[in-house]
């Protein structure tokens, strides 16, 4: 792979689906993991196959029906684990086992109640054993973030001299700073990596709203493989966006210079897919696929606007697959076309909020000339709030 080329492993299917309200059955996992193929991840965690049945039954479809793709599997340092998830990956064309183990001392003390050196000795076994079943063997440090930076480079040292081709940093509680974790990243990359054909990947928690950042960080220090979410969904404050790290590589590709494999003309209706099979929608000022992201309200920004979009907008919405209107609206639009692209939104607009919304429309109309969907939304709720 490209120095400059960054993977993109999904767990939406995971971590994401360990988000509250966000749990998927057998159809809807296959369904959407067509989708992130279609979409260009490179490895998608199909599930941890050792949790339940359901997760087993998941990774075999998964692996069965995504042929293009990395499937990954997840499990512990265990025996039983490990042979549970190469079950599962049994059919896969291209399987990875994805085995972890906690590096903290918080977590050897209180979670594992384990020493170091067996901390060692199970990362080394569970490697071993993995690369048995497959080639292709990620080992992750949980909680690497919060561990000492010797001690854990001494288990990822031991991870790839058992077999494991990735190693994992991952910032599991959502703890670290940009600087902090650059400093981490090239630690491990010089003192574990070195000169070896060895991929550092990230996985980055937003407790603190720092995933993002955090993970761009990381692939500056030397990174090559970002896990990451549809809609940044996860366990608790969620994951790293993917949609926002594909696209922050994209539109500053002049200070970020590392290329993805992501057909980003997907990116909102792999969003808006994940949306309608797990009942919940992004925020509306959610960064790139949220309905505001591209919406001006009528007033201060308008004036930049009017003769270069670019003057608000780093990106369009074509960009990130945002349908285009289907009913071109402009200065000469009527008052029947505004009220039927609103119908059409799924709106039910009074005469009187008609009335409101095209007073803005037409004065947005005259100074812009291109009208987004999210424009008129944002419109709508001006009038609306106002009557409130």
């Amino acid at each position: 792979m490209s120095q400059n080329r960054v993977s993109i492993f999904d767990t939406t299917l995971r971590d994401g689906e360990q988000s509250p309200g966000c749990s998927m059955n057998l159809r809807e996992k296959v369904r959407m993991a067509m989708k992130l193929q279609d979409l260009g991840v490179d490895i998608i965690e199909a599930g941890f196959p050792i949790a339940s049945e359901g997760d087993y039954a998941a990774v075999r479809a998964v692996a069965a029906q995504c042929r293009k793709v990395k499937v990954a599997a997840l499990c512990r340092t265990a025996e039983q684990d490990v042979a549970r998830a190469a079950e599962a990956l049994k059919d896969a064309a291209h399987p990875r086992i994805h085995t972890f183990c906690a590096t903290s001392d918080i977590h050897l003390e209180h979670k594992l109640k384990k020493s170091r050196s067996e901390v060692i000795d199970m990362t080394r076994a569970a490697v071993r054993q993995a690369r048995s079943y497959a080639e292709d063997v990620e080992f992750s440090a949980e909680d690497a973030t919060r561990s000492d930076i010797d001690y854990l480079c001494e288990v990822l040292e031991a991870a790839v001299d058992a077999g494991a081709s990735v190693l994992n940093v991952p910032d599991t509680v959502g703890y670290t700073t940009p600087m902090e974790y650059t400093h981490l990243v090239q630690q491990v990359r010089e003192r574990v990596v070195r000169d070896r054909d060895v991929t550092i990947s990230v996985h980055c928690h937003n407790d603190l709203g720092l995933a993002v950042a955090n993970s761009l960080a990381a692939i500056e220090a030397g990174a090559r493989q970002v896990e990451c979410t549809i809609n940044g969904i996860g366990e608790r404050a969620g994951n790293a966006s993917l949609e926002e790290i594909v696209m922050a590589l994209h539109v500053r590709a002049d200070r970020l210079p590392y290329a993805t494999n992501i057909k980003t003309t997907e990116l909102y209706p792999t969003s808006q897919l994940l949306s309608s099979i797990v009942g919940i929608d992004v925020q509306p000022n959610k960064a790139i696929v949220g309905r505001n992201a591209f919406a001006h309200e009528a007033g201060i920004h308008q004036h930049g606007v009017i003769n270069n979009p670019l003057c608000y907008e780093i990106m369009t919405p074509e960009s990130v697959g945002v349908p285009a209107n289907s009913l071109v609206l402009g200065k000469h639009s009527g008052r029947h076309a505004l009220s039927l692209r609103y119908t059409e939104l799924g709106y039910d607009v009074t005469p009187a909020e008609l009335e409101a919304a095209y007073a803005r429309f037409t004065n947005l109309a005259d100074k812009k000339k291109r009208i987004y969907d999210q424009d008129l939304i944002s419109l709508l709720n001006t009038v609306v709030g106002a009557a409130a």
